[in-house]
C-alpha cells in the first residue's frame, strides 16, 4: 500500500455490489484485484456482506470496520471501510426512513501520520427522492456530521444514489469540497450516472481525483471506484 508519510492520503470509495459482477458471479477474489491496483490508504465499501469485509481485508493486509445495517441472506450486510491504519473509534448510525430499505452512515476515525484524527463517514443513500431528503438532514444533523466531537478533518464518501441536484448534494456541497471527477460511476462497463461522490473538509488539499477504469474493476461490480488524493501535513 502507499505511504501516506511522503505527504499523500489515497482514499476510495466503491460499492462492491456484494461482490456480484456483472457477469452474475460472486467473485470477492475479483474485487480484490481492483482494491489492490487503486492502492488506496481508506477505502469505503457499500452494499457489503460481512465476511468479505473480513477477507478483502485479510487479502490487503488491512484493517476493517463494518457497519450493518440489516440481514442479506443470514448474513451482515452494510458497509465497511478498510484502512492501513488501526481504527481508534467506529460507529453506525441509522439513516433509515420509514417505509424504505435499511440504510446506515459508517464513521470510523483514524490517527493519520501528518493529518491527527480523520473522520471518515460511509454513506449508502436510498434511491428515493424524498427519502434521500430526509436522509440530508439527518446527515448534518449535530449528532452526525455536525457534532462538537469531531476534532479532525471529515471525509464522507460513497453512493449518494442522487445522480441529479438533489438536497443532500447542496447541503453537502455547501459544507464541504467536493472530488470533481470527468466520467460517470455506474453502470461500471457503460457508465451514464454519478452516484458515488467523495467530500471532504476544505483543510484537506485535493491533489488528484478519478475513477479506476480497468477491465477488471468494468466487470466486477455495477459501479466503478473513485479515488481521491489528499495532501496533508505542511
Amino acid at each position: 500500500m502507499s505511504d501516506p508519510s511522503g505527504g499523500l492520503l489515497r482514499v476510495a470509495t466503491y460499492n462492491i455490489h456484494r461482490c456480484r459482477g456483472l457477469d452474475g458471479r460472486t467473485r470477492p477474489e475479483r474485487i480484490a484485484e481492483v482494491l489492490e491496483g487503486i492502492d488506496a490508504d481508506v477505502i469505503a465499501l457499500q452494499e457489503v456482506v460481512g465476511e468479505h469485509a473480513e477477507y478483502l481485508a485479510g487479502e490487503l493486509g488491512l484493517f476493517y470496520t463494518h457497519g450493518e445495517n440489516r440481514k442479506h441472506g443470514g448474513a451482515a450486510y452494510g458497509n465497511a471501510i478498510l484502512s492501513r491504519f488501526d481504527p481508534q473509534s467506529v460507529q453506525n448510525y441509522n439513516v433509515t426512513v420509514a417505509g424504505r430499505e435499511e440504510r446506515g452512515c459508517l464513521r470510523t476515525d483514524l490517527d493519520v501520520p501528518n493529518a491527527g484524527p480523520v473522520h471518515v463517514f460511509n454513506v449508502h443513500l436510498g434511491t428515493s427522492y424524498l427519502e434521500r431528503r430526509a436522509q440530508a438532514h439527518l446527515l448534518m444533523h449535530d449528532e452526525l456530521l455536525g457534532s462538537v466531537s469531531l476534532r479532525g478533518p471529515r471525509i464522507v464518501l460513497g453512493d449518494f444514489n442522487e445522480w441529479t441536484q438533489g438536497l443532500a448534494s447542496r447541503m453537502l456541497g455547501a459544507e464541504f469540497g467536493r472530488a470533481r471527477i470527468k466520467g460517470r460511476s455506474y453502470p461500471g462497463i457503460l457508465p451514464f450516472l454519478h452516484l458515488d461522490n467523495v467530500y471532504y473538509d476544505r483543510r484537506l488539499r485535493l491533489e488528484e481525483s478519478c475513477l479506476h477504469r480497468t477491465p477488471t474493476s468494468l466487470v466486477a461490480s455495477d459501479h466503478l471506484p473513485l479515488l481521491a488524493v489528499f495532501g496533508i501535513g505542511e
